[in-house]
C-alpha cells in the first residue's frame, strides 16, 4: 500500500487534477482526484493488456513501403497496423470532432462529456449521446468487456487514464486506427480502406472518410457491402455534423453526399504472392520490407497476364528480375494464376531442366582454363562419347566454327566437347559452389556429360542468379529479396576475362524471329542474352542481362508435361525482351576489356594452342598430363578415425591430399566443405559417430573419394 500511495503522489495527473480544481473544469477536477487514485492502483497491479494491438496482421511490402501483400491476423481478421502518418489528415480531423473533439487535451476522460452524456440521459430518458472519448474507446477494444453496466463504464476510464500516462497521443490514436471495427472481419481503418474502395486510407476522398467516420458506431448494421443505404445515411450525418463543426464547408460536404458507397469489399492486394508467402512464413516481424518495386513488381504481373493468353495450352511462367549491382530482385513472378490449379507452387524455386541455358557457363570455365577462346576453332561434326553421341537441335551439322558462333548458335556437339575438357564434376561443383541448387536424375551417379544440354535441374530464381555474375565480371552471388539483408558470399564463377569474353558473344545473339534491331523494347540497351528448350519441349527458357539488370524467363506447365513445338527462342525470349522494356534506361557503361584479355581479329592471330581445340583424348596425347590426379592421403579409404576428445579445444580433422592441380575442392557425405589452393589445409568438424563419404575433386575435375567411420576412443 505504501508503494501505491507513493506512486499517486508522483503521478503527473495529480498535479493536473489539481489545476483543474482552479481552471474552467471547476468541481469536475474532484471527480478527477478520485478516479486519478484508482488509475494509480489498477496500474501498479493491471497494466493495460496490448496483445490485441501485437496480433496485427502480417504485411510484406516493397522497399518504398508500398503494400504487396496483406495477410489474416491469428483469429482470422484483417487488422493491419495503422499509424497517424497512413492515414487522411481529413479523415483525422473528421474523427476528432464527430467522436472526440476535446482528444487532444484531456487526459483520458472528457468530464464535459460525460457530464453531458449523464445530463441528456437523466432528462431525455434514453441516451442521446455518449461520453467515451476516444482513449476510452481504446480501452474497450484492448479488453472487450462481457457486458455492459455503469462498472465496466468506470474500468474503461480508469484504463484510459491508464492508456494516457504510458503513452502518446499519437500512439493512442494509432491504437483505435488498428484495432476500430469496420463490419465483418475488417480491424483498423487501413484494411477498411482497402477493402471498401481499393485503395490506402492516406488517398480517400471526403465521402470515403466519413464513411469510415461512421462505420466504427454501428458496423454490423450499417456494413455498406449489405447494408448500402444505412451506410449512406451513417455517412450523410457524419457529413452534416462536420458542417455544423466547422470542419467541412457545406459545399463540399453536399458533393460528397451525391458519391454513393461501396457495395462489395474489393479483395485484398495480391502482387507478389509466392515470395510474400514465403518470407512471411520465415520472418519474426509482422512487417516484411523487400527488395521489390512495386510499379515495376505489378507491371510484370500484367504482362505475364497478357502473354499467358498468347501462349495457350495449359502454360504458366516464372520471371525474376534482378538489379546487378546489389543483387536485389527488383520483381519476382512465381507463376500467372495463384488461385488456379496448382498455382500456389513457387515455380521460380522449381527446379527444371534448363536445355541449353548453362552452356554460357561450360564455355567460361573453358576461357578461363586457356584451353579455349571466342575465337578458336572448333568442329561441329557427329561425335561420340562412349554411347553418349548428341546432336544439334535441327538435327544436322555445321562444321567448322569459331567457339563464339558454337555458342551463340547453341550447337550442341561443341558444348559436350568442352564439357568434356572442362570436366562435369567440377561443373556442376562451380554452379554448386556459387549457391545454385542442382538436382540430378538420380543420386547415385554423379554428374555427366548430358548436363551439358539440359541433364539436371535448377529454378529460374538460381540461374538469374548465375547470369549475374557473367554482367557482374564472372562473380556470383545469392539474391537478396529482404531490404537491409547482409550481402550473401561471393564465388567466383570464373575471371573476369572469361566472363567479358561471354558477355561479348551473349551480345550478339540473334533475335527471335519478328524483333528487329532497332526494335524500341530491346535496342534501348544492349542486351546479353541465351535462351533453352528442355527435352519434350516442356521447358522454354531465356535468361539474359544488360549493364544494370539480369532478367530470367521460365514458360511451361506446373505438371511438367510436354508441349510440342514451344522452344525457348520463340517463347520466352520475346517476354525476357519486354520486361526489359518495362525497366529504366541502364546508368552504368558497359565494361571495358580487362586486363589479360585476348583481342584479335581472326584465329590466325590467336596463340597456337588456342587456335583448335582439342578433345580430351586428343589433348592428352599431345600435352600428357604433368601434375597426377588427387588422391586422398588422409583419411585413407576404409579407416576408423578417432574423433578428438569431448574436452578438446580443436575437435576438427584435417583432410590431405596427394597431386590434384589447385583449387582441391572437398565434399563429405555429398555436402560441400569448400575450395582450398594447393597447400591450404581442409578442416572438417564431425557432426558425431557414423559413416563418412569423403570426395576431393581438382579443377581438372578428376577426384578422389574414400569412405571412412569415425568413432570416438573409450
Amino acid at each position: 500500500m505504501r508503494a501505491v500511495l507513493l506512486a499517486i503522489r508522483r503521478s503527473p495527473f495529480l498535479e493536473k487534477a489539481r489545476s483543474l480544481l482552479r481552471t474552467r473544469w471547476g468541481i469536475a477536477g474532484v471527480a478527477a482526484l478520485g478516479l486519478i487514485a484508482a488509475v494509480e492502483i489498477a496500474d501498479f497491479a493491471f497494466p493495460p493488456d496490448l496483445s490485441n494491438v501485437v496480433n496485427v496482421s502480417p504485411e510484406v511490402v516493397d522497399h518504398h513501403g508500398v503494400l504487396l501483400r496483406p495477410f489474416l491476423s491469428r483469429g482470422g481478421y484483417w487488422r493491419m497496423k495503422a499509424s497517424v502518418s497512413e492515414v487522411s489528415p481529413r479523415y483525422l480531423a473528421m474523427l476528432k470532432a464527430y467522436e472526440d473533439k476535446r482528444f487532444d487535451d484531456h487526459f483520458g476522460v472528457d468530464p464535459l462529456a460525460m457530464g453531458r452524456a449523464a445530463f441528456q440521459w437523466v432528462t431525455m430518458g434514453h441516451v442521446v449521446s455518449g461520453g467515451s472519448t476516444l482513449t476510452m474507446q481504446v480501452a474497450r477494444l484492448l479488453e472487450p468487456p462481457k457486458h455492459r453496466s455503469i462498472l465496466t463504464k468506470f474500468v474503461q476510464m480508469i484504463r484510459a487514464v491508464q492508456l494516457e500516462e504510458r503513452y502518446s497521443k499519437d500512439q493512442i490514436l494509432s491504437f483505435y486506427l488498428t484495432l476500430a471495427p469496420f463490419g465483418g472481419n475488417l480491424e483498423g481503418v487501413r484494411a477498411a480502406s482497402l477493402s471498401y474502395f481499393g485503395k490506402p486510407a492516406s488517398q480517400i476522398d471526403l465521402a470515403e472518410a466519413a464513411l469510415l467516420v461512421a462505420l466504427p458506431q454501428s458496423p454490423v448494421k450499417q456494413r455498406p457491402d449489405r447494408h448500402a443505404i444505412a451506410a449512406l445515411k451513417g455517412r450523410n450525418k457524419v457529413l452534416t455534423r462536420m458542417v455544423e463543426e466547422g470542419v467541412v464547408t457545406a459545399s463540399d460536404a453536399k458533393i460528397a453526399m451525391r458519391e454513393g458507397v461501396p457495395f462489395a469489399r474489393q479483395a485484398m492486394p495480391l502482387s507478389a504472392p509466392h515470395l510474400a508467402e514465403r518470407l512471411v512464413r520465415t520472418s519474426k516481424s509482422t512487417r516484411v520490407v523487400t527488395t521489390l518495386d512495386a510499379g515495376l513488381q505489378g507491371a510484370v504481373e500484367r504482362l505475364a497476364v497478357q502473354e499467358s493468353g498468347f501462349v495457350g495450352d495449359g502454360a504458366t511462367m516464372a520471371i525474376v528480375v534482378v538489379e546487378n549491382k546489389t543483387r536485389n530482385v527488383l520483381a519476382y513472378l512465381g507463376g500467372t494464376n495463384y488461385w488456379g490449379k496448382a498455382g500456389q507452387i513457387d515455380l521460380a524455386r522449381r527446379p527444371r531442366s534448363p536445355g541449353s541455358a548453362l552452356k554460357p557457363f561450360i564455355y567460361g570455365l573453358a576461357f578461363d582454363d586457356l584451353i579455349l577462346h571466342p575465337s578458336t576453332m572448333m568442329e561441329d561434326a557427329p561425335t561420340s562419347f562412349g554411347d553418349y553421341a548428341p546432336r544439334d537441335f535441327d538435327g544436322g551439322f555445321q562444321g567448322a566454327v569459331t567457339a563464339r558462333d558454337a555458342l551463340r548458335m547453341s550447337l550442341n556437339v561443341p558444348a559436350v566437347m568442352v564439357l568434356d575438357r572442362v570436366g562435369p564434376l567440377a561443373f556442376t561443383l562451380d554452379l554448386q559452389n556459387a549457391g545454385a541448387r542442382l538436382v540430378f536424375p538420380t543420386r547415385e551417379e554423379g554428374p555427366s556429360l548430358p548436363v551439358a544440354l539440359g541433364g539436371l535441374g535448377i529454378s529460374p530464381a538460381d540461374i538469374t542468379m548465375l547470369y549475374a555474375g557473367i554482367a557482374e565480371r564472372g562473380v556470383a552471388r545469392g539474391l537478396r529479396t529482404v531490404e537491409g539483408a547482409p550481402d550473401a558470399p561471393a564465388h567466383p564463377l570464373f575471371g573476369a576475362v572469361a566472363a567479358y569474353y561471354l558477355r561479348d558473344i551473349l551480345d550478339g545473339v540473334n533475335l527471335p524471329q519478328g524483333w528487329a534491331m532497332g526494335d524500341g523494347l530491346h535496342r534501348q540497351r544492349t542486351i546479353g542474352f541465351k535462351t533453352g528448350t528442355s527435352y519434350g519441349f516442356r521447358d522454354a527458357w531465356s535468361v539474359g542481362f544488360s549493364n544494370d539488370y539480369t532478367v530470367g524467363v521460365w514458360v511451361g506447365r506446373a505438371d511438367g508435361t510436354p508441349r510440342s513445338g514451344r522452344v525457348g527462342v520463340d517463347t520466352a525470349a520475346p517476354i525476357l525482351l519486354k520486361v526489359f522494356g518495362l525497366l529504366p534506361p541502364d546508368k552504368r557503361a558497359a565494361p571495358l576489356p580487362p586486363a589479360g584479355a585476348i583481342l584479335v581479329q581472326n584465329t590466325d592471330q590467336l596463340p597456337p594452342s588456342l587456335r583448335i581445340f582439342r578433345r580430351e583424348q586428343e589433348a592428352q596425347s599431345a600435352q600428357p598430363t604433368v601434375v597426377p590426379p588427387p588422391v586422398i592421403s588422409f583419411p585413407p579409404n576404409g579407416t576408423v578415425v578417432p574423433l578428438p576428445p569431448a574436452n578438446a579445444k580443436d575437435k576438427t580433422i584435417q583432410l590431405n591430399a596427394d597431386g590434384g592441380r589447385a583449387p582441391l575442392t572437398w565434399l563429405v557425405n555429398g555436402a560441400l566443405l569448400g575450395s582450398f589452393n594447393r597447400f591450404q589445409p581442409a578442416f572438417y568438424l564431425p557432426k558425431g559417430e557414423g559413416l563418412a563419404r569423403i570426395t576431393v575433386v581438382d579443377s581438372e575435375g578428376r577426384s578422389d573419394s574414400s569412405q571412412v567411420r569415425f568413432k570416438r576412443e573409450p
